[in-house]
């Protein structure tokens, strides 16, 4: 008995940029994308065709914003933890000398994903100055979009995220879940009285390394794969688009849209029912 294996398919940047526009990104307008290359597949010109293929799509007045966030700074971070779990206190003292110094300039964003990294060292790419959440931005509105980025406010009002919201921007799960969705973490600002923790991580002061603790928003996404699969059936589902790009089934929806759902979503289901009908009350 003979088998035959599937041809890979190889995509191209002129393909995917097609596939993009098709799902309803917007000509000149300002998308926010969490993306895993390996859903995407196999890509002709590797991962720079991606970032065309996405920059085509949204035109030359449009702009392209991804999290560079960098966990790898702090020890106060699920990344820290996992780090030196089953450690002594000698090889954890070892792990946190060795931390460098968030810098916008050069710090890396290793476990956002190829993409990200792609964009955050572009040719003209602008970065925001948070020394854990920042985001990276290429476009004409990029250097706007980046700038005021509060040290202690990870993804709240004084983030990129709050601007984007304010521009009505899309944002697009390139064959990732909801579970990467950033916006979501707007929501945990805005419900009332949201839970707040200290954070610490490493950031250089005077030019000397040194240690930073400060207090922000108690970020948790624990539950937004959850909140993601109701959000996704508002209004019959039309609220979010659904669609190919490459091999990875993706999804496509207005940042304004899933923060709001988000506020009311993680209110009810949080902090108690009692918020519940205050979130879907008229008017």
């Amino acid at each position: 008995m003979t088998t035959t294996t599937a041809p890979t398919v190889v995509h191209r940047r002129s393909g995917l940029a097609g596939q993009l526009s098709g799902l309803g990104v917007e000509r000149g307008g300002v998308l926010l994308v969490h993306a895993s290359m390996r859903a995407v597949g196999p890509v002709s010109g590797g991962v720079p065709a991606v970032v065309g293929a996405l920059r085509d799509a949204l035109g030359e007045r449009g702009t392209l914003v991804v999290p560079v966030f960098t966990p790898e700074n702090s020890d106060t971070s699920p990344h820290y933890r996992d780090r030196v779990r089953g450690l002594d206190d000698r090889a954890r003292d070892a792990v946190r000398a060795s931390m460098p110094p968030f810098d916008p300039a050069v710090s890396a964003a290793p476990s956002m994903g190829r993409l990200a990294e792609a964009v955050r060292l572009s040719d003209g790419a602008a970065r925001s100055d948070h020394p854990q959440t920042s985001f990276a931005a290429l476009g004409p509105a990029a250097r706007k979009l980046m700038a005021g980025h509060r040290p202690d406010c990870h993804l709240g009002e004084d983030s990129p995220l709050a601007r984007l919201y304010d521009l009505r921007a899309q944002v697009l799960l390139l064959g990732t879940g909801f579970d990467t969705c950033t916006a979501f973490h707007l929501g945990e600002y805005r419900v009332p009285v949201p839970p707040r923790r200290n954070y610490r991580c490493v950031v250089t002061a005077g030019g000397r390394r040194q240690w930073w603790e400060y207090e922000d928003v108690a970020l948790d996404d624990g539950d937004f794969a959850d909140l993601g699969a109701d959000f996704a059936r508002t209004d019959d589902g039309a609220t979010v688009r659904t669609g190919p790009v490459g091999s990875s089934p993706s999804r496509l929806f207005r940042i304004t849209d899933a923060v709001d759902f988000a506020t009311c979503w993680l209110a009810s289901h949080r902090a108690g029912a009692e918020v519940r009908a205050l979130c879907h009350s008229p008017g």
